[in-house]
């Protein structure tokens, strides 16, 4: 039995075990994988001498022929090898060849199995450069080969982002380029995965290349990769101090680990989306988790992928203030995102003039209005009626536990009003206090409103081991399991904490010099202040907080005093820290996930890393000057 491995450089194996050499002369292997891929794995002499030795008289084509089918026949048994006086002819039986599993595969759509036999281009690097009737077969094969590898590739990594395996995707998608440097399909898997990894510059630098190479050969690239191109340029572009890394890393010296334990929610809420996309339905999508499991950095994952799939994102993220504040949550929305949707100024001018009646910025845009304005429950319908004419829309509730009974109300209203429009909503919420109303939404998910719900559980031990391999790329299997076990007992495996922790670590700190384990009995992570925490967790946010820039930490410091949401103005009355350096300084905690930011302010992304650093990392005098500059 020959086994052949074409898609890359060529590998042969006898029975197991390295081939002859001789079977490895480049016109006995060009013979052995040109019959192998022929109709029936059957061909003339006639033709097979023409198209491998077309230099050499006939007798001696036929005596080279007969030589290399002798090398054939060793390899593979007598039988393995039909030669008459005009015809010869393979036993496929005998020959193990990748492209044949690759077609499997790809007529199941296991694109991961196909993506996994792909090492490169067809027989990379090899060629018999005295055949040119094989070589023009060898351009024709790599050819077709060529767009079907890098389609597989393209649909592996699509599947990868769709789980958060960004970077596996992004090995991927470099192997696709690299076949065909030319494909618009690749550059666009590779530009999502940039995208998503935080690294816009990489995502517009791969679609330039892919476009300076079309120009050369006088085409240009498709629109669905302009689209995107134009899409990423409009990405979040990070202004941070200098000396603060934007690139993303593969260790924990960035507070911004990959999803890891929570791709099958990712995956449904993915799909939830598309759904709503291609359909033109109102979907719903329901995260229920604790602090700490990650709601919000699930739900930031979706939004960022509805985003890049061309969809308008208003997104909030509501605190507890935000419960007694009547239509709060809808008029965060409308200042969060809806007021850039293209499409907007085709709302009717009395919802229009319902929200320039509440809000400066659309009261600037749209004063002109003189309707009599609707009810703002009414006017975010119209509103996402009119924008859905143009794109999908995507909304986020991120802690929908605290919305205000009234935008909860109007947003449930929407997708039953809003029949036949493309609006995802996304409600990222706790389990305590208890909102009914998200509550019956989640029964009705599935039965009369399309979407799907996800209940975030602690990362079980193999969801910490990976985290422990991209924190400690250089650990050995036994320190990674060790520290494994440390996690588990020390985080109860929150991710939050286990990132924390891991991130200290990757800075230098030393385990073996704190002890404790979480959580300790009748205590949460909303309920626990520093002192029930081990020592451990405590450490880490230190050693987090003491990494960030000087006007960075005076900025967290004042955050974390000033209360549950801060506007830039009154951080930069209380720190001094103005203009640029406050852009940077806020960027820079955004970056690093401390802060998470909207247009009505900066909230903490954790309550306990807010709590560790009003108690821990500011004296009282600092604590009474921010108070006092309020």
């Amino acid at each position: 039995m020959i086994t052949c491995r074409l898609l890359g450089p060529v590998e042969i194996g006898v029975d197991g075990g390295a081939p002859p050499a001789e079977l490895l002369w480049r016109k006995n292997l060009g013979l052995l994988v040109y019959l192998a891929r022929s109709p029936k794995h059957l061909r003339t002499r006639d033709h097979l001498t023409g198209l491998l030795w077309a230099d050499k008289p006939e007798q001696a084509a036929r005596h080279s022929l007969r030589e290399a089918i002798r090398v054939l026949r060793k390899c593979l048994g007598d039988d393995g090898l039909l030669a008459d006086h005009d015809r010869i002819q393979l036993d496929p039986s005998r020959v193990q060849i990748d492209l044949a599993e690759f077609e499997r595969h790809e007529r199941s759509g296991d694109w991961a199995e196909a993506a996994a036999l792909v090492a490169g281009g067809f027989m990379e690097g090899f060629g018999i450069p005295d055949a040119s009737g094989f070589e023009d077969w060898l351009v024709a094969e790599r050819e077709q080969w060529q767009g079907r590898c890098v389609h597989a590739l393209a649909r592996r990594a699509d599947g990868l982002l769709r789980c958060g395996e960004l970077h596996a995707a992004a090995e991927v998608t470099a192997l696709a380029r690299a076949i065909d440097p030319a494909s618009d399909a690749a550059a666009r898997a590779a530009m999502q995965t940039f995208a998503l990894l935080g690294d816009r510059a990489a995502a517009l630098a791969c679609y330039d290349r892919l476009r300076q190479r079309l120009e050369q050969s006088g085409s240009a690239p498709e629109r669905e990769t302009v689209d995107l191109a134009e899409r990423v340029r409009s990405e979040r572009q990070w202004r941070l101090a200098e000396g603060v890394p934007a690139e993303p890393t593969s260790g924990a010296e960035l507070r911004r680990a990959p999803l890891v334990g929570r791709e099958t929610g990712l995956a449904r809420l993915v799909d939830a989306f598309e759904g709503c996309a291609s359909g033109a339905t109102p979907t719903a999508g329901v995260i229920l988790a604790a602090p700490g499991l990650g709601k919000s950095r699930l739900a930031e994952e979706v939004m960022t992928r509805a985003r890049l799939a061309g969809a308008a994102v208003a997104a909030v993220r509501c605190v507890e203030a935000d419960l007694d504040q009547a239509w709060s949550g809808t008029l965060g929305l409308a200042r969060g995102g809806l007021l850039e949707a293209h499409g907007l100024a085709a709302a009717s001018p009395r919802a229009l003039a319902a929200f320039a009646q509440e809000i400066a910025e659309w009261k600037d845009r749209f004063g002109g209005a003189t309707a009599e304005p609707i009810s703002l429950g009414a006017a975010l319908v119209d509103v996402l009626r009119a924008i859905t004419a143009e794109h999908p829309v995507a909304v986020l509730i991120d802690d929908a536990q605290w919305l205000d009974p009234d935008s909860m109300r109007a947003l449930i209203a929407a997708a039953r009003d809003l029949a036949g429009a493309p609006v995802f909503l996304l409600f990222a919420t706790q389990a305590e206090p208890s909102r009914p109303e998200l509550d019956d939404l989640r029964s009705r998910l599935g039965r009369d409103l399309a979407g799907t719900s996800c209940v975030l559980a602690p990362l079980d031990r193999a969801a910490l081991r990976r985290l422990t391999a991209w924190a400690m790329p250089e650990y050995t299997e036994e320190q990674a399991d060790r520290l494994t076990r440390r996690l588990e007992a020390d985080t109860a495996g929150l991710p939050l904490l286990a990132v924390e922790l891991l991130h200290a670590l990757a800075l230098g700190l030393d385990l073996g010099r704190l002890a404790g384990a979480w959580p300790q009995p009748f205590h949460t992570l909303d309920s626990s202040l520093p002192s029930d925490l081990p020592d451990s967790i405590v450490a880490a946010i230190r050693v987090g907080f003491r990494r960030l820039s000087a006007d960075a930490q005076q900025v967290l410091a004042a955050a974390a005093v000033l209360g549950d949401r801060v506007a830039p103005a009154a951080l930069e009355k209380a720190t001094h820290v103005s203009g640029n350096a406050l852009e940077a300084a806020l960027d820079e905690l955004e970056w690093q996930r401390w802060l998470a930011a909207e247009p009505r302010g900066y909230a903490f992304v954790a309550a306990i890393a807010r709590h560790v650093v009003a108690e821990d990392m500011i004296t009282e005098g600092q604590r009474q000057r921010f108070l006092a500059a309020r």
